[in-house]
């Protein structure tokens, strides 16, 4: 299978790596069908979710866990039943990161992160019930303090 997309030309995929989000994505109803694309290297931090229904659709998303191994985000059960048993860490978890122009103003979501089961390539955006994440975190201090601590 191929998609044409706005930010990364022609791509050719194997359907059973589309990600099917059963709700779509906040805002998005419509687009259910993605792919999870990265750098093709080990220990990428950013990933893109490129829509299949909409080639122009793709999200930046940030593997949070190399820059802020701490954040744990809390996820009630029965908001993630639908996306097949997700036992034994059996799951992906990402946040939505937006880029600007002025990169010092990068922020990502910690409120909404995005939950993937692998298994079955299901996924859904869940609003978590920890109080002290926020919608808008400033991540570009962190990702610098990251660099410099694994020697980058």
């Amino acid at each position: 299978m191929q998609i044409t997309t706005k930010h990364f030309g022609t791509i050719e995929f194997e359907p059973d790596r589309i990600i099917t989000f059963p709700h779509g994505l906040p805002g998005f109803p419509d687009t259910r069908q993605y792919l999870l694309l990265d750098g093709s290297t080990p220990n990428d931090l950013f990933y893109w979710l490129q829509c299949i229904d909409d080639g122009e659709l793709a999200f930046t998303l940030i593997d949070l866990y190399q820059v802020k191994p701490d954040y744990n985000p809390l996820v009630e059960p029965e908001e993630v039943a639908e996306l097949g048993d997700l036992t034994n860490m059996s799951y992906e978890i990402y946040n939505i990161a937006v880029i600007p122009e002025e990169v010092q103003q990068m922020r990502v979501n910690l409120k909404a992160p995005i939950v993937i089961n692998p298994i079955t390539m299901r996924g859904k955006q869940v609003i978590v019930s920890n109080e002290e994440y926020n919608v808008r975190h400033f991540i570009f201090e962190e990702l610098g303090n990251n660099n410099a601590s694994s020697g980058e």
